[in-house]
């Protein structure tokens, strides 16, 4: 009996021992979560192909309802019509190349986020510039005197993000366009040895003009 008693109290010593050792252990530390970049990516990118097809789905909608135009396709992911085409002229803005041009921003159901007039003449140049992907690229179709209208895909247009003004996260965009001038021709530009007459009137112009005022993109005199 006694022996019995004994091992009864040797028993709660050592759970009195083992407790006494696990509450004087130091916590494990937590591992942090794992992130899986790759399925985060993935249905980032899933999104944003969605997002695309539904907008070119709206724009092929308003394509197919608008009787009046001839569109076209860009390789670049847009759509356009002519207002204005120059039949005569060959030349098309380049990268580096100076160009004048004017344009507004709109809803594609065409109301009006930014006119042509607030925004004012822009000059910048082709490929340079921090202007909105799509217009950077819709300004080299044109040829000096034309208009045309492009419907952009929020990719294209101010994206995710929008302009933080009036322009909301991930809106697709209708701007019709028109380059006024070609001001200067990259010195390096292949074209300047296929279009030298060209080279040379601009030359001529320029040596002739005299310093004025034009708008800059946000409507705001810049001397030039």
């Amino acid at each position: 009996m006694n022996h019995h008693k004994k091992n009864i109290a040797r028993f709660f010593l050592l759970m009195c021992f083992g407790l006494t050792l696990y509450s004087c252990k130091e916590p494990e530390a937590r591992r942090p979560v794992t992130v899986k970049t790759g399925e985060f990516f993935k249905k980032s990118v899933d999104r944003n192909k969605d997002l695309l097809e539904q907008e070119q789905q709206l724009i092929e909608e308003l394509i197919r309802d608008d009787s009046l135009h001839t569109y076209h396709t860009s390789a670049n992911g847009y759509w356009y019509f002519y207002n204005t085409k120059d039949s005569t002229d060959a030349y098309t803005p380049k990268p580096d190349d100076v160009v004048l041009i004017s344009y507004d921003i709109r809803h594609l159901n065409d109301s009006i986020i930014y006119s042509k007039e607030e925004i004012g003449e822009v000059q910048f140049k082709v490929d340079k510039e921090d202007l909105f992907p799509g217009l950077r690229t819709a300004v080299k179709l044109l040829k000096k005197g034309e208009t045309a209208t492009f419907m952009f895909p929020s990719s294209l247009s101010y994206g995710y993000h929008g302009d933080e003004v009036r322009i909301g996260v991930n809106v697709p965009l209708k701007s019709t366009v028109t380059l006024l001038d070609i001001l200067e021709i990259a010195k390096d530009s292949p074209s300047a040895l296929v279009y030298p007459e060209l080279i040379e009137g601009l030359r001529d112009q320029n040596s002739s003009a005299t310093p004025g005022n034009q708008k800059n993109e946000n409507g705001k005199d810049s001397v030039m």
